[in-house]
């Protein structure tokens, strides 16, 4: 049997994911095919473990763990059958930055609800490193699919053979086909804002918002400042207020964020778009329901 090449991509096209089909052979694998045609048996992700859980019993543990990275959070479910993985799931102390080879897997307890996850293989604890250079594989690997969705776009109706005359790999001009016929015409814009996001997110400036007044000497200036300046200022005061109100390491409560925020004049709306943001970027997790904690 040929292994699976594992598909470095973002949570968030993951689990945009609803088409599930099957290879050929005896034991034919099966695939998820995502919108921009990633076809997925196998994924190698880097993120941030923020939350381990046995949703299992005592004698069958099931671990559950959620792995963030920019654009949203990869499931990931380790049972009896992946003895390693869930030995190593359940030794870990979120947050950390982890590594995990895994199947992909497509649930739908009903038709027209789908959900993905992992079934990971191997879990690793790594470094910040390791996630940053992961997050610019995978946004190699989502701008070589953004193209050959944009020349399948071009094409009426688009094949394998004519994608692979324009320079598509066999393997992307496959799944783009599948792509398109199970999705449609697919908005590349809200992808590309995804690559974007992705690569923003490897500034240092972009992680750790600069306050206002310091120095920009020789810095570089950026196209759209002001929307993205006043967003930067808003997250570093909430990410300050998280770290000074987690007194107990059990995280800052709802309540007293909401209270301290607006004496420093960041509105209830700013305060929930900001933790929606540093959850997004892995900056922040919620370790009990109504609290925040700084990873």
């Amino acid at each position: 049997m040929i292994r699976e090449v594992a598909w470095r991509l973002f949570a968030s096209e993951y689990n945009d994911a609803n088409l599930e089909t099957e290879g050929t052979g005896e034991r034919p694998p099966s695939y998820i095919v995502t919108p921009l045609g990633a076809k997925v048996n196998r994924v190698f992700v880097v993120g941030v473990i923020t939350d381990v859980e046995n949703v299992g019993t005592d004698g069958q543990p099931m671990w559950r763990a959620r792995v963030s990275d920019p654009t949203g959070t990869f499931h990931v479910y380790a049972g009896q059958y992946q003895p390693e993985a869930a030995s190593a799931l359940s030794k870990l102390k979120p947050p950390v930055f982890g590594a995990i080879v895994g199947k992909s897997r497509i649930y739908s307890p009903q038709p027209g609800t789908t959900y993905t996850s992992i079934r990971p293989e191997v879990i690793k604890s790594v470094d910040e490193s390791v996630r940053d250079y992961w997050i610019l594989e995978a946004c190699r690997s989502l701008q070589k699919r953004l193209d050959a969705m944009a020349e399948a776009q071009k094409m009426d109706p688009p094949t394998k053979e004519g994608l692979v005359k324009v320079g598509v790999k066999e393997s992307i001009a496959d799944g783009i086909v599948q792509a398109v016929n199970h999705y449609g015409k697919v908005d590349l814009s809200r992808y590309m804002a995804m690559l974007a996001e992705g690569l923003r997110y490897l500034l240092p400036e972009y992680r750790e918002p600069i306050a206002p007044g310091e120095p920009t000497v020789d810095a570089p200036r950026p196209t759209k400042a002001e929307p993205s300046r006043e967003a930067d200022e808003s997250e570093g005061k909430v990410l300050e207020i998280i770290a000074a109100l987690d007194a107990d390491g059990k995280g800052a409560p709802w309540e007293g964020i909401l209270e301290t925020a607006t004496t420093r004049g960041v509105s209830k709306d700013s305060l929930e778009e900001s933790i929606n943001a540093l959850l997004d970027k892995g900056l922040i997790y919620e370790p009990i329901l109504g609290r925040m904690k700084k990873i």
